[in-house]
């Protein structure tokens, strides 16, 4: 009998310590007066979707990267005692003088014998270091197709249309005599952002 006792008085402590339990919070608000009722609601507004601005910009960056060998730069060149470029803001005077030799010449490149991908890839390689250390005038020596299949030109024209298409580039033209003639072109890049 003592052990049924003590088994029923076991289970009632137990029960009484889950009515506690449950009762808990209601004992813990009781005096707790409620707020009146305004008719707002309080919620924070929903997050905007996150915009991939990083994402967005270095698309377009690649963008302003990816030369095209399909672009048809022969609309884009004023034809004169030389062939010229300039992008629309930039002066009439400057291929001219650029032509005379009035920019100094920095540094240059050489693509003669690479393969199209491989004379794309050092040509955009180069500008970039270029203007990264703020050369303003350089010379692309793109050679003049004497070694190629047939003796014709095929980075000659391939290079016109990649330079054309870099943002870099404000204006280009034919080399003097001196310089690489017509088998290389002397280049004016924009100037180094700060």
């Amino acid at each position: 009998m003592q052990q049924a006792e003590r088994e029923a008085a076991e289970r009632r402590a137990e029960e009484a310590r889950l009515a506690r339990e449950r009762n808990l919070f209601q004992r813990s608000v009781a005096g707790v007066t409620p707020l009146r009722e305004s008719g707002r609601i309080s919620l924070l507004p929903p997050r905007p979707q996150p915009h991939p601005r990083q994402r967005e910009l270095d698309e377009a960056a690649a963008l302003r990267e990816a030369l095209s060998d399909e672009f048809d730069v022969e609309s884009l060149l004023e034809t004169d005692e030389g062939l010229s470029y300039r992008r629309h803001h930039v002066g009439a005077d400057v291929p001219r003088r650029l032509r005379r030799g009035q920019w100094a010449i920095q540094a240059q490149v050489d693509l003669h014998g690479l393969r199209r991908d491989e004379a794309r890839e050092q040509l955009g390689e180069f500008l970039h270091q270029a203007q990264a250390a703020g050369l303003r005038c350089v010379r692309v020596v793109h050679g003049k197709g004497l070694g190629s299949p047939g003796r014709t030109p095929v980075l000659k024209t391939k290079v016109r249309g990649w330079l054309v298409q870099n943002q870099l580039v404000q204006a280009f033209v034919s080399a003097r005599a001196s310089e690489g003639g017509h088998g290389a072109l002397v280049v004016l890049l924009a100037p180094k952002l700060v």
